[in-house]
């Protein structure tokens, strides 16, 4: 089909060459979980009710690093109309998506695979669409994807801020603190496609890493593919229709000074169907300082721009994404690798 990215002619060597691999029979024969399911129509309720969700949503952070809520805000219309959007815009001739202003974006916001790649392993079969919050408003006003994009992000934002609040509450962490640094407009959002695989069982639709934000929100459709390590175990996630899944970025860990846990995840290739999610990445401005809340601090102050420079040096050096634990005060602790996001 002519909207399919040339993931097969691209990656010809490299799919090539898994005939020869020996095949891990393990790598995606994980157990399902169920993730902690929150009520959010709780806070409503008096103190007791109130007291008891917030607890929750903390206690999922400290454990999960992931959870799922319902009665969010986000209004399953807007959800409905962006899964719409999605597959209309995916399913454009990859010849329009791969110009240089694709529907007046920023360059590169529709990207695919991975340029850098030396194995299989480190190709997402996988298609996005890049979005920054202060990049809708280039979008045509006709397409009615802008205004689709626009109420996902304004609703979202909403939940977000909600929920960092009683995060940085249930720490001790003044919450005035994301309203001064986090200006809707240094969030993005992220759509993704993942196409059929004829080698689901050895590519990933999105390859192990961890988020590089404070929080994400993700609505994705009931294919399933999302997985996440807990406990040195991978676990596949079973959708849940209603739900919001919520995790823990690095930021937020480093925030926390290490009480929630910034979890890698993955997503698996479907072989069978495609499958469509999209994500809203919380973050905080360029220049905004993250730093433990408290003493002993593990990590010592920087900024995102700081974080992401670093990461780009690192996966241009190492070809991988080393993370929060090249900001640690101690210089005794290794830098573990992790994948790129």
């Amino acid at each position: 089909m002519d909207y399919e990215p040339p993931f097969q002619e691209t990656y010809k060597s490299f799919l090539q060459n898994s005939f020869d691999e020996s095949e891990d029979k393990n790598l995606f024969m994980v157990e399902e979980c169920e993730l902690p399911l929150i009520n959010l129509s709780q806070l409503n309720l008096e103190q007791l009710g109130s007291d008891k969700c917030i607890k929750e949503i903390a206690q999922a952070a400290r454990q999960w690093g992931f959870f799922q809520v319902v009665n969010h805000g986000v209004p399953q219309e807007i959800l409905n109309n962006l899964q719409y959007e999605q597959k209309m815009v995916f399913h454009l001739p990859f010849e329009k998506k791969a110009e240089e202003k694709f529907l007046n974006l920023s360059t590169n916001s529709y990207r695919w695979g991975n340029p850098e790649a030396t194995s299989l392993k480190q190709v997402p079969w996988s298609e996005t669409l890049h979005i920054s919050l202060a990049d809708i408003s280039r979008i045509d006003k006709r397409n009615s994807l802008r205004s689709t994009i626009d109420a996902f992000g304004t609703t979202a934002s909403t939940l977000a801020q909600r929920l960092a609040e009683i995060l940085a509450q249930s720490l001790g962490i003044e919450s005035n603190f994301f309203r001064e640094n986090c200006p809707p407009k240094s969030s993005y959002i992220r759509m993704n496609r993942y196409p059929k695989c004829p080698l689901a069982s050895k590519v990933f639709g999105l390859v192990p890493h961890s988020d590089s934000n404070l929080l994400t929100i993700l609505y994705q459709d009931q294919v399933g593919g999302l997985q996440l390590m807990k406990d040195r175990r991978w676990f596949k996630v079973k959708p849940n229709p209603k739900a919001l899944i919520i995790n823990i970025g690095d930021l937020f860990q480093a925030l926390s000074n290490d009480v929630f846990k910034s979890i890698k995840h993955r997503v698996v290739s479907p072989h069978e169907v495609e499958r469509f999610s999209a994500a809203y990445f919380y973050c905080p401005s360029n220049d905004a300082v993250i730093q433990s809340y408290t003493e002993p601090a593990m990590y010592r102050p920087f900024t995102l721009i700081e974080y992401r420079q670093q990461i780009q040096k690192d996966v241009q050096d190492t070809g991988d994404k080393i993370g929060l634990s090249r900001f640690l005060f101690s210089n005794n602790i290794s830098p573990k690798i992790v994948s790129n996001s």
